[in-house]
């Protein structure tokens, strides 16, 4: 069974606490230095992720309204194309 473990964890157990409590210094430490919070960097990622959902929609809706400008457009003039072209 501890072969199993130490396969998942790629070490052993203990190593890979050590590992771990060294890297959570470290990256606590480096939060600190900018004065980062998890709550902070999960508003962040929330926000990120509305404000892109709202622009993307306004996107969607921009390329609506290109289509309907454009479609003023082409649709007459293949009409137009099409009935001059059947006389032939």
């Amino acid at each position: 069974m501890s072969d199993g473990i130490n396969k998942f964890l790629g070490d052993t157990p203990l190593r890979v606490l050590v590992k771990l409590v060294v890297v959570s210094i470290l990256v606590g430490f480096v939060m600190t230095l900018f004065d980062w919070y998890p709550v902070d960097i999960y508003f962040s990622i929330r926000n990120f992720l509305l404000d892109l959902w709202r622009s993307g929609f306004a996107a969607l809706g921009r390329v609506g309204d290109y289509l309907l400008l454009g479609a003023a457009i082409v649709i007459p003039a293949f009409l137009i194309l099409r009935v001059l072209s059947y006389r032939r």
